[in-house]
Order: structure tokens, then sequence, then C-alpha cells
């Protein structure tokens, strides 16, 4: 009887040995984290030297009363900036303009992006070269953009009301000096110029889902409306919720595109807050004031970020 328990011991597998507890398995060991951090040091040198340093320093100043001038010495005033700016029904309306100018922006680059990220999914000619002209306008500054889309809009000699009257349209009209007109001409605008990477990202996330689900799919008749709604959308919301979130941060603190088009006119039409803020640090030298502004903003955008953040991981969970 011992003989073949004996010889049943040996023939078994040896025991794995468990990791040690307090550990848990995949945990890298103390040495290996000093080394990870000593190999990202290089990195993070730059981002706080050149990201975190300045946000803080123009965070506390919303906090001061800093003015623009030599030898000017900045107090420490508390929550006075933003008890001023809670009255200041401006900075509000130019804010109201901002969150309609990012989500008109947002969704139709969304909307844009994704029907040209669709048709250069599929197996055309030439596809190569309209996946090379898509990222035209990408590559473009945005000052360019701006002077180039100023000229294609200007009432007197702009092509744009030109191809208007050539078809029996009224081919008078001031896209960018008209109150009726400015804030959609610059939505259209920017779609333009911020379409490029949405397109990317979205034809990147098309390439990622599996064939063999659409074609089972259509093997059990589905239609190809049904097939995208069921199989498409469902594989790209990781992606969907990623871009979008990233292309409403871009374009509410966008600056130069406006800037250069129309300033924030006519009348404070297009008045962004990025706009409102610079007007009044460097017009009317309130930099405190400004960075006020500022802070208000950085708040929004943590508030953006951290529901983007929560949705990627949800979404792992």
């Amino acid at each position: 009887m011992s003989t073949d328990l004996e010889a049943a011991a040996a023939a078994a597998p040896p025991r794995r040995r468990s990791p040690p507890p307090g550990r848990p398995k995949g945990t890298p060991r103390r040495g290996e984290r000093r080394e990870a951090w000593f190999l990202v040091l290089p990195a993070l040198i730059p981002i706080a030297l050149f990201s975190v340093y300045p946000l803080i320093q123009g965070v506390y100043l919303g906090f001061t009363d800093a003015e623009a001038g030599l030898n000017q010495t900045a107090d420490f005033v508390g929550v006075e900036n933003f008890e001023r700016l809670l009255g200041n029904d401006m900075f509000w309306n130019s804010f109201r303009i901002g969150l309609i100018w990012a989500f008109a922006v947002t969704i139709l680059q969304f909307v844009a992006g994704l029907g040209l990220a669709l048709l250069l999914n599929l197996d055309l000619r030439l596809r190569w070269l309209a996946r090379t002209l898509a990222l035209v306008p990408w590559a473009m500054p945005p000052v360019i953009v701006a002077i180039m889309w100023r000229l294609m809009l200007n009432p007197n000699y702009g092509p744009i009301n030109g191809w208007l009257d050539a078809i029996g349209l009224p081919g008078d009209i001031n896209w960018l000096g008209s109150f009726s007109t400015a804030l959609p001409a610059v939505i259209v605008v920017g779609v333009w110029a911020g379409m490029p990477q949405t397109t990317i990202t979205l034809l990147a996330g098309l390439q990622s889902v599996d064939a063999s689900l659409h074609e089972a799919a259509a093997v059990d008749g589905a239609s190809t409306w049904q097939r995208f709604r069921h199989i498409t959308l469902p594989s790209l919301k990781p992606v969907i919720i990623a871009i979008t979130s990233l292309d409403f941060i871009w374009n509410f603190n966008s600056f130069g595109l406006v800037y250069v088009l129309t300033a924030g006119g006519p009348g404070g039409k297009t008045m962004l807050p990025m706009l409102f803020a610079y007007n009044e640090a460097f017009r009317y030298g309130n930099f405190g004031y400004a960075a006020a502004m500022g802070d208000v903003m950085v708040v929004l955008i943590v508030v953006l970020l951290l529901f983007y953040l929560r949705s990627r991981f949800r979404k792992e969970a």
C-alpha cells in the first residue's frame, strides 16, 4: 500500500508555489518601479515645466489683482475677481456662445467625420489619395485656414457669393459681418478645419471591427442599416466617446481660428470665452481678472475630463 502511494506521489505533477502574501501577481518589485520612474522622468520634466507649472501659476493669478505694466505688484485678493465675474453678463454671454460653438462644431464634426470615414473604409479606387486629401485641413495652421476662409466668404469678391449668384441665389451676403450669419459661418469653418482628426480616428475604429460579424449578419438577412446600428456603432462606442470628448475640449478652447475670422464680432456674436479673456488681459491689462475667467474654464474642462475618464474606466471594467 505504501509503495503504491509513493509511486502515485512521484508521478503527480509538482505543485506551483503561490506568490508570497502581500504582493499580487504581476505587481512590479520596488526596484523595477524605481527604474520605471527613471525612464519616465525625462518626459515628466518638460510636462511639469511647460504645462503643470504654468497652469498652477495661472490658477493662482486669478486670485490676485495683477495688472499690466512695469514694476506692478500683484496682491492676493481672494475670491474678489470671481465675485466680479458673477455679475459680468458679457462674460456669461460669451460663455453661452462658447458652449453653442463647441457643441455645434463637435456634433457636426462627428456626423461629417463618420460619414467620410465610412466612405474611406470602402474598397474604392484611389482610396489612398482620398485619405491623403482628407488630412489637408488638419495639416494647415489655423491662421492660414482662417485667412483662406475670410477670402472665400468676402461679400464683395468671395467665390462663395459668386457661386450663389451664378445659381440664382442672393450673392451679396456679408457672412462674417452680419449678426445672423457670423456664428453659423464660423461654425462651418470650424467643422471643416477640425473634421480630419475625427475622420481618421473613426476610420481606425472601423478597421478594427471584426469583418466576420458583418458577414454572419449578412448571411442571416440583416440589412446594411441593421448591421451599422447593431454591429458598427456598438463597436465604435469607446472611440466615439474619446474623440467627441477631446473634440469638445479642443473646440471650447479654440482661439486662433475665430480671432482671425471675426475677432469676436460683429457686436460680440462670435465672442468666445477665450477671446473675451484675451481682450481683458491684453487689451485692458487686467491679468488677474482674465486669469479668473480662465480658472472658470479650467473647472469646466476638468469636469469634462472626469466624465471622459469615468466612461473609459467603466468600459474597461
